[in-house]
């Protein structure tokens, strides 16, 4: 199955313009990860009413514009705001400068199914990241990370 994330941005200049952001369901986003052959996949879990999310993104910005064009790396933001909150996502995106690919996850209900799936020793709170090299999960950050934490294990993996 191929499946494209329907959202677009211009970072040629300071403005980034979005078109969509894709809601989708925890079994879409898991095909997904597993389609990401060859690559190093940063995965954060966040939403626009968490403190530690929203203070941590402009580190993870960084870190995204510092590798963006390496083409074995990716950086996926996850939203788990409300799909009716999507318009606000929408503004946070472009408020906050985000150049990382972003989609919502709207499968709250479903939360202690797929968590788990996830991360066994993750307790839903967030932020939480979590790291993939072709397709397979190589690290696991619960809490807010540090741009040199990001960094770092960036780095570890992407050799």
């Amino acid at each position: 199955m191929v499946f494209a994330f329907g959202w677009s941005f211009y970072q040629g200049q300071e403005q980034i313009v979005v078109n969509n952001v894709p809601t989708i369901q925890y079994e879409l986003l898991e095909n997904k990860i597993k389609e990401e052959k060859d690559i190093f996949l940063v995965l954060n879990f966040w939403s626009t009413t968490c403190a530690p999310c929203v203070k941590e993104l402009p580190h993870f910005m960084e870190v995204n514009n510092k590798f963006k064009n390496n083409p074995k790396f990716k950086m996926l933001l996850v939203s788990l705001d409300r799909a009716k909150d999507k318009d606000r996502v929408i503004e946070f995106i472009k408020k906050k400068n985000l150049t990382a690919e972003v989609i919502l996850l709207d499968d709250i209900k479903r939360m202690n199914t797929w968590i788990p799936h996830f991360e066994k020793n993750w307790d839903g709170n967030i932020p939480v990241t979590i790291f993939y090299k072709n397709g397979e999960k190589v690290g696991f950050n619960d809490g807010e990370m540090s741009k040199e934490e990001l960094e770092n294990t960036i780095t570890k993996h992407l050799n």
